[in-house]
């Protein structure tokens, strides 16, 4: 199957280099077209697939084609693709813009609407994603084996699509952020700095590897490292004085509406 990008940013480069680690595709079957010669420079160095400046080039020669630009520029890209989109499965990863809006812009095509995250750079990505009527079993089975590439896959109903931007699209920044106060707080207390970012890391890491592997709640987990009049629920007690818990539940719902927010500009 040949593939088409539209953009060739890092989420691309990410991209397709998971589906070429996944060896069901080849160099021979990508092409991602930009206008910015620096990035496909950059694209070609990463990946070695071809790039080209006309979208409809690109459009033309893939099969599937994934959108991957800012929201901003989505109405310009589809319609530079001119007629290379018609009759094939139009995959987007634009934050925020629905189903609907993307029909509007391109009414021959078969809507795949995706959200993957920053993880994608290491294989890690949560991806979640929503298809219009007109998408067959197969194209919900070429999405799931595209994104599958780069990380674990789950398909919602639309109407969820901001909300997993806000939680997990966004939620890589909201980590790398716990791991920086982390440090901190590790380097505040007498640790080196090196010293004190591994351990952040390797903590945070551990913790979500335990949520995974024992699919117990994270409550019974944090019950389970708390001991009575310990150092742990004295850390806890601290947090919960800080509202650190109502502050990221508000985060997740400030960045949903943010995805909204886009999706009726």
């Amino acid at each position: 199957m040949k593939y088409a990008f539209l953009g060739a940013g890092k989420m691309a480069s990410a991209i397709i280099q998971g589906m070429l680690r996944g060896k069901d595709c080849a160099v021979s079957d990508i092409v991602a077209a930009c206008p910015e010669p620096d990035l496909l420079e950059s694209l070609a160095k990463a990946t070695s697939v071809r790039g080209v400046t006309s979208n409809e080039e690109a459009a033309t020669a893939g099969e599937v084609v994934l959108l991957c630009v800012k929201p901003a520029d989505v109405a310009e890209a589809i319609w530079q693709s001119g007629t290379g989109l018609a009759g094939k499965l139009l995959i987007s990863i634009v934050a925020g813009l629905p189903i609907e809006t993307l029909k509007e812009l391109a009414p021959a095509s078969r809507i795949i609407r995706a959200m993957p995250n920053a993880a994608a750079m290491v294989g890690c990505s949560a991806t979640a994603f929503a298809a219009d009527d007109d998408a067959t079993d197969d194209d919900l089975a070429v999405a799931e084996a595209v994104f599958s590439c780069i990380g674990k896959v789950y398909p919602v109903q639309e109407k969820m699509l901001n909300a997993v931007t806000g939680l997990s699209g966004s939620g890589p920044a909201y980590i790398f952020l716990v791991i920086e106060a982390l440090s901190d707080g590790g380097v505040a207390a007498g640790l080196p700095r090196k010293l004190s970012l591994d351990l952040a890391v390797q903590t945070v890491f551990g913790a979500a590897e335990m949520v995974a592997a024992t699919s117990q709640h994270p409550a019974i987990l944090r019950e389970m490292v708390t001991s009575p009049a310990g150092t742990t629920i004295s850390g806890l007690a601290e947090l919960e004085n800080r509202s650190v818990r109502s502050a990221f539940i508000e985060a997740v719902c400030v960045a949903t509406g943010r995805a909204q927010d886009i999706a009726g500009s």
